[in-house]
């Protein structure tokens, strides 16, 4: 899945009007990393890839599978680590910040974790950073939730969409501003349905959707121009997205208390960013 995102990615930096993205076409940049746990024993890593290119101002699609003990003061919050502190997890996730303010960035997950319980996790959701783009009527967000309702809907036995496009909503909120992160799209956690299998078919069919229909949002946007209030708005909407990512993603936060590399996980920061 990484290669194949990657792979749709650079195309799109290949093909995007040199009119409005001048200079060469940036490619990914590998770096990989180990981790080691709280008692300082070495448990797994993964391999970043960074991409900063003249369409996609910065991009990470990144993988992971790390494993040791939980922190003392981190075991309550995780579900089966109470007891027993040993975990094993493995994922890819993805942040991409555009140069285009008509092109919306996006964040990409999914996820497995075993402690003395195992289940699935991730999701995708879409944020605009224009104010005319950030409603449910606009084209961009009608296709993304079709793709991610497709997604859920070839499992519907194990995924209900109307569920986890409410939990997108409700987790992917900033309670000081009031407002949401996005236009939303699905999430989920702790996903157990008792058939192994079907929990992996349903979560690889996420990260399949998300390739589907992402590379086609940015290809239908790529040859709009904007203008330098366009730029303003996208870079005071990036603040909101730093607050969100800082306060309360779970994800920054389970990374940061497990030892996870640093750069790996801030990466989903922004390179340029406003607070007027």
């Amino acid at each position: 899945m990484r290669d194949d995102i990657c792979l749709a990615f650079e195309k799109l930096e290949d093909d995007a009007p040199a009119s409005l993205y001048p200079g060469p076409s940036g490619r990914f940049v590998r770096t990989p990393w180990d981790r080691t746990d709280h008692t300082g024993v070495p448990g797994g890593g993964g391999m970043m890839s960074v991409m900063r290119g003249r369409l996609f101002e910065k991009v990470g699609v990144h993988c992971s599978t790390v494993h040791g003990e939980f922190a003392p003061e981190f075991r309550a919050q995780i579900p089966g680590a109470a007891d027993d502190p040993a975990f094993w997890a493995s994922g890819i996730s993805l942040i991409a910040h555009l140069h285009n303010p008509n092109i919306p960035a996006v964040h990409m997950n999914t996820r497995f974790v075993v402690t003395t319980k195992s289940w699935f996790g991730g999701g995708s959701d879409l944020t605009p950073v224009l104010d005319r783009r950030r409603t449910q009527e606009d084209a961009d967000t009608v296709a993304f939730h079709a793709a991610m309702q497709a997604a859920c809907d070839a499992h519907a036995a194990i995924a209900p969409y109307e569920k986890y496009k409410k939990w997108c909503d409700e987790y992917f909120y900033l309670p000081h501003r009031k407002e949401a992160r996005g236009i939303g799209g699905i999430f989920y956690d702790w996903h157990d349905s008792g058939d192994w299998d079907a929990d992996l078919a349903f979560t690889q069919d996420v990260g399949r959707a998300f390739l589907k229909i992402y590379p086609e949002l940015v290809r239908r946007n790529f040859g709009a121009s904007w203008s330098a209030d366009d730029r303003e708005e996208q870079l005071i909407r990036r603040g909101r997205y730093v607050e969100f990512n800082l306060l309360y993603d779970r994800g920054t936060i389970f990374g940061l208390k497990t030892g996870g590399n640093v750069e790996s996980i801030l990466s989903s920061m922004p390179p340029e960013v406003k607070w007027p």
